[in-house]
C-alpha cells in the first residue's frame, strides 16, 4: 500500500428485498421538486414505475418525467433533462434504471446551472465543478456500472462522435441513496444481463492490471472476481435465482466504488477503445468491452506478465507445472475468452455494428493510456482488426 489515499463515499445504501420500503423517508429529506428519470417502458410492464409514483405522490411530490434514457445516454438527452430541472426548480432528480440511467442524472445534475457549455468545460476539459448541483437518488433495475454509489458519467456526444466519461467527486455527485433490490433485476433481457456481468468484470480487470501490484485491494479484486463468475454461472442456469442476482448486485457496486482501488495504478484502456466503438455504433456497453478484452490483454500481457500469471492461477486456476510464464498467462487470458463465450457474447465487432471503415476512426478518436504499457494509434487498430 505504497499509494496514500483518502477515501469516503457518502451514499447511502438499502439492499434487499425490503429496500423500497426505505424510499418515503428518503424522499422527505428534499423540497417538493422531483425529476423521474428512466429508460423505456421496462419499469412500467414491472410495475416499479406504478409502485415509485405511489410513494412520490404520498409524499406531496410534484413530478415532472424525463422518459427514454439510452443505454449510452447521449448529451441532447443531458441537455433537455438541465432545462427541465431549471424550468421546474428541481430539488431532487430520482433516477430509476441502471448506470445508463444514472450517469444521465449525474450530467443533467453538473449540466443544470453550469454558465458554459457543460461538454467543453465537464467532460473535454475535465474541469472541476464550479456550480451548484442538484441530489441524486437512485433505484437500481440493471446492474453493472457502479453508477448508484460512484460520481461517473459517460455521455456520448453524437455530433462529436465521442463518449466521454467523467469522473466527478463523490462528495458533490455521488447519489445520496440508492435503493439495490435484486429482484428488480429478473425483468431485464438476457442480453443485458450478460453485458452487465461483463461490464463488472471488466472494472475488476481494469483495475487488477494496473501496476503497482500485490496491495491489499489486488487480493479483494480477486474475491469480488471469483464471487462474480460464480454467480454470474448459477445467474445463468436460474436467472430468477436471487442469491445469485444479490451477489451480482453487490459485485458491481464494490467493484468500483473505489473502495477496491486504493492505492492502485489503475489501467482503463479497454473501456477507452470501447467508448469510442460505443460512439460510432451503439452496442451494449458490457458487450463491447468483452469483444475488445481478450486482444487487448494478448497485445499487453508481456508488460506485465507476473501480474497475467497471478491472474491465471487465482482466478482461472491454471496449472503452472511445466510451463513458462508466458504459456500460463496466455492460458489464463484463453480461460477468460472461453468465459466470454459461456456467457453468450458476441465474439466480433462486425456482430454489434461496426464497419471496417470504422476501425481507423475508433482508433484515432481513443484516449490512449493504459497500465503497464501506454498504447499507440496503431496498435489500437491492430487490436481492433484482431477482433473485427
Amino acid at each position: 500500500m505504497n499509494i496514500d489515499f483518502t477515501y469516503q463515499n457518502p451514499t447511502r445504501i438499502h439492499f434487499g428485498k425490503s429496500a423500497m420500503q426505505y424510499l418515503p423517508e428518503e424522499l422527505a429529506l428534499y423540497g417538493k421538486n422531483v425529476l423521474l428519470l428512466y429508460g423505456r417502458n421496462s419499469i412500467k410492464a414491472s410495475g416499479l414505475y406504478d409502485a415509485v409514483m405511489s410513494d412520490l405522490q404520498k409524499a406531496g411530490k410534484k413530478v415532472v418525467e424525463l422518459a427514454g434514457i439510452k443505454s449510452n445516454p447521449t448529451y441532447a438527452q443531458v441537455l433537455q433533462g438541465a432545462q427541465l430541472v431549471r424550468e421546474h426548480q428541481v430539488d431532487l432528480i430520482l433516477a430509476v434504471g441502471g448506470g445508463s440511467v444514472i450517469d444521465c442524472a449525474k450530467g443533467i445534475s453538473a449540466s443544470a446551472y453550469c454558465k458554459q457549455d457543460p461538454w467543453t468545460l465537464y467532460w473535454e476539459q475535465q474541469a472541476p465543478l464550479a456550480n451548484p448541483v442538484v441530489p441524486i437518488g437512485t433505484i437500481l433495475t440493471m446492474t453493472g456500472t457502479a453508477s448508484e454509489m460512484n460520481g461517473g458519467s459517460v455521455i456520448t456526444n453524437d455530433d462529436k462522435k465521442l463518449k466521454l466519461g467523467r469522473v466527478f467527486p463523490l462528495e458533490t455527485m455521488a447519489p445520496k441513496f440508492s435503493i439495490l433490490n435484486p429482484e428488480f433485476t429478473y425483468t431485464v433481457p438476457k442480453y443485458q444481463m450478460i453485458s452487465g456481468i461483463f461490464d463488472i468484470f471488466s472494472h475488476l480487470m481494469e483495475q487488477y492490471f494496473g501496476g503497482n501490484d500485490d496491495c491489499v485491494s489486488d487480493y479483494l479484486l480477486e474475491g469480488d472476481m471469483l464471487a462474480l463468475i460464480s454467480a454470474a454461472r448459477a445467474a445463468l442456469k436460474d436467472p430468477h435465482d436471487y442469491e445469485a442476482r444479490s451477489n451480482i448486485m453487490w459485485c458491481a457496486t464494490m467493484g468500483l466504488n473505489k473502495i477496491l482501488a486504493v492505492s492502485k495504478e489503475q489501467d482503463w484502456e479497454v473501456h477507452m477503445i470501447e467508448h469510442q466503438l460505443g460512439a460510432y455504433t451503439d452496442c451494449a456497453h458490457g458487450i463491447g468491452l468483452a469483444i475488445i478484452s481478450v486482444p487487448y490483454y494478448r497485445a499487453i500481457y508481456k508488460y506485465g506478465l507476473h501480474r497475467f500469471v497471478r491472474y491465471a492461477k487465482n482466478i482461472w486456476h491454471v496449472n503452472p507445472e511445466g510451463k513458462s510464464d508466458e504459456q500460463v498467462a496466455l492460458e489464463g487470458i484463453d480461460c477468460l475468452s472461453k468465459f466470454i463465450q459461456e456467457l453468450g457474447i458476441p465474439q466480433t465487432l462486425r456482430e454489434v455494428g461496426a464497419t471496417e471503415e470504422m476501425l481507423p476512426l475508433i482508433a484515432e478518436s481513443t484516449i490512449k493510456g493504459g497500465g503497464y504499457h501506454v498504447v499507440t494509434t496503431e496498435e489500437v487498430l491492430e487490436i481492433l482488426k484482431a477482433c473485427f
